[in-house]
């Protein structure tokens, strides 16, 4: 991780330099909703609720996150380097960062965001951590949505065009005035009592939705293949 008077000097200068830039960015995407209706008033009712991403997508939808901005959203970041970089620009972005991953602080950062669940109404998750694999839905998000009672919200988001690049999880970057689309799933309730197998029957049930509703929007923006 990068040292405290490094990240000091990020926040000041870098940070908002590239929010700035980014911003410029996403202002030529257009981002366009399915059953976003639905998800508002399921959070209306008082539901909780854990939007559940994979991390090949996310970038598409940064300046959408912030129609959520009312919700104080939280996301885990990673303690890398690159988790270095990006927390402060996801704070411009109306999000809170929880640092840890998967692969590095996770049960420290599981913790931190079972507490902050408990005093507000939903999060985002990149349920397949910084590392991958691509398309593995990591048992994080489906622990903290037992411990929190908060259901899995699928977000399905496909896009026309898009560079793809040589990265673990083949990262999409919309090209400008390309046409994202989110859609969101139904939500998925969790127990709060499982055993190990019904544990592993779920994350797989999640797994196998967001894998076929992701590879079914690809298709239909007329990819050959799901990316």
């Amino acid at each position: 991780m990068l040292g405290a008077y490094q990240i000091s000097l990020m926040k000041i200068f870098v940070a908002p330099l590239a929010y700035f830039l980014l911003r410029l960015y996403l202002s030529t995407v257009r981002v366009r909703t399915l059953h976003e209706d639905a998800l508002l008033q399921f959070l209306e009712n008082g539901r909780k609720g854990i939007g559940a991403i994979w991390h090949q997508r996310f970038l598409g939808v940064l300046g959408y996150v912030k129609k959520f901005r009312h919700l104080s959203l939280s996301i885990m970041i990673s303690m890398s380097r690159d988790g270095d970089w990006i927390a402060p620009v996801a704070t411009f972005l109306g999000l809170r960062p929880i640092r840890g991953s998967s692969s590095q602080g996770g049960k420290e950062a599981l913790s931190a965001m079972v507490q902050d669940l408990a005093s507000n109404q939903a999060a985002l998750h990149v349920i397949d951590g910084p590392k991958g694999p691509k398309g593995v839905v990591k048992a994080g998000l489906v622990r903290l949505a037992q411990l929190t009672r908060a259901a899995i919200i699928p977000v399905y988001i496909s896009v026309d065009r898009a560079w793809i690049t040589r990265s673990w999880d083949h990262f999409l970057i919309p090209k400008p005035f390309s046409q994202v689309r989110v859609r969101f799933g139904e939500p998925i309730d969790v127990p709060e009592q499982m055993d190990e197998d019904t544990f592993e029957a779920l994350r797989l049930d999640v797994e196998k939705k967001m894998i076929q509703g992701h590879a079914q929007d690809d298709l239909d923006w007329g990819w050959e293949r799901p990316l």
